[in-house]
C-alpha cells in the first residue's frame, strides 16, 4: 500500500470502512452506515475505485457502498473519497456475498457488478460471481424496480451471465441503452485487447 493509500486508510477507515467477516449475519443498518436515509447502490468489486468515486461525485443523492477484497483498491477509493470530499461513499473489505447476506431484502436501489473476474477456464466457472444462487440473493436485496447492472469484456461470460439473469423469475431484462457509467481500468484493458464490452441491466419485478 502506498503512503497516499496508507494515510487515507488511517484517516478515513475508522469512519467510512467496514470489515466483512465470513459467517457474520448481523443486520447492516444502511441508515446508520451513511448517517442519513438515502438510496444505496452496492458496488461489487470496485477495483481501484476510480469509477465508483466518479459515480458518487456525479450522483450525490445516492449512497455508494463499495466492496472489494484487494487492499490497494480499498486504499485508493478511500484516498479519492477524501480528496473529492465525498460524503456518500462507504468502503467494505471482504467477500461481497457475505456482505450482501447482511443487507435487508428490498433495501438497495441498485447493484453494480462491473468487470468481475471471468474465470475463463471451464473448471473454474463455479467461482464466477454471477451464479443462480448469488443472483437470487442480490435480487432479493433490491427494492422492486431496483436495477442489477453487470458489465464484462468476455463474450462467453456475457452469454453465460445473460442466460443466468434471464432465467431468474424475479428479474426483467431492460432494453439496451447508454450504460451511463465511467470507464474502468479493466474495461480499458479489454478494449485495448479488442474485446467487445457488454452491459446487461435487469430490473427487479
Amino acid at each position: 500500500m502506498s503512503s497516499r493509500h496508507a494515510d487515507a486508510h488511517a484517516a478515513l477507515w475508522p469512519r467510512l470502512g467496514l470489515t466483512v467477516i465470513d459467517g457474520d449475519r448481523t443486520p447492516l443498518d444502511l441508515v446508520e452506515l451513511f448517517g442519513r436515509e438515502i438510496p444505496v447502490v452496492l458496488e461489487i468489486g470496485f477495483g481501484m475505485g476510480d469509477a465508483t468515486a466518479a459515480m458518487a461525485a456525479a450522483d450525490p443523492g445516492r449512497g455508494y457502498l463499495g466492496v472489494e477484497v484487494h487492499t490497494p483498491g480499498i486504499g485508493n477509493l478511500l484516498a479519492l473519497t477524501g480528496e473529492l470530499a465525498l460524503g456518500n461513499v462507504r468502503v467494505a473489505h471482504g467477500d461481497a456475498m457475505e456482505l450482501a447476506q447482511r443487507i435487508a431484502p428490498g433495501s438497495l436501489d441498485a447493484v453494480h457488478v462491473f468487470f468481475p473476474d471471468p474465470w475463463p477456464k471451464a473448471r473454474h466457472h463455479k467461482r464466477r460471481l454471477i451464479q443462480p444462487s448469488n443472483v437470487a440473493v442480490l435480487r432479493e436485496r433490491l427494492r422492486p424496480g431496483g436495477v442489477l447492472h453487470c458489465a464484462t469484456d468476455w463474450p462467453e461470460y456475457a452469454e453465460a451471465m445473460a442466460g443466468t439473469l434471464d432465467a431468474d423469475p424475479g428479474l426483467r431484462r431492460l432494453p439496451a441503452a447508454p450504460h451511463g457509467r465511467p470507464e474502468t481500468k479493466f474495461e480499458r484493458r479489454g478494449t485495448a485487447a479488442g474485446r467487445p464490452i457488454t452491459d446487461l441491466r435487469y430490473e427487479r419485478r
